[in-house]
């Protein structure tokens, strides 16, 4: 398991993402409603790591707001290797200067990252199914289109780490 900074979307992204989560339920591909007790929020991660301590991550950005108010525009729909699907924001200049000073302030701070999630080399994205069954994918994309274009404002962060069963709150 990995630990992230996850910033989460407003209500009405959200919920939009959980009926596309259903959506794909309903045609065999298991979602990220599915994991974790149904208990994973729809979120874009800034950064990843194998873990994380939370009281070292909050030393590092305290005085910075993980949670900017930033507005995100989903207009893609993408695919990893490894049959992840996802939903991809614009990459505008205002969060890829967010991502950019999260990244400075906890390298700062001697936390190692997960490299794709570097600047230069992150694709910001919104995870919608780990493994989608390669007979499925092309439905699966197709369901993601018809969601798109998806408007959103980042409300809330925090620093998870699932496997320790972590959740911490961040400004």
């Amino acid at each position: 398991m990995v630990a992230a900074l996850e910033l989460y979307l407003d209500t009405a992204a959200s919920r939009r993402i959980r009926v596309l989560w259903d959506a794909l339920e309903a045609e065999g591909v298991q979602s990220m409603r599915s994991l974790l007790a149904q208990r994973h929020r729809p979120h874009v991660s800034l950064a990843v790591a194998p873990r994380l301590d939370p009281e070292q991550v909050a030393a590092a950005l305290a005085g910075t707001t993980v949670a900017a108010p930033l507005r995100l525009s989903f207009q893609y729909a993408g695919q990893f290797v490894g049959r992840v699907l996802w939903l991809g924001p614009v990459p505008t200049p205002q969060l890829l200067a967010h991502h950019r000073q999260v990244h400075a302030r906890l390298a700062a701070a001697g936390i190692t990252l997960v490299e794709h999630y570097q600047p230069d080399r992150w694709v910001p994205h919104c995870t919608l199914s780990m493994r989608v069954p390669n007979a499925l994918m092309a439905a699966a994309v197709r369901r993601c289109l018809e969601t798109l274009p998806l408007d959103a404002t980042v409300v809330s962060a925090a620093l998870t780490d699932h496997a320790r069963d972590i959740s911490h709150p961040l400004p």
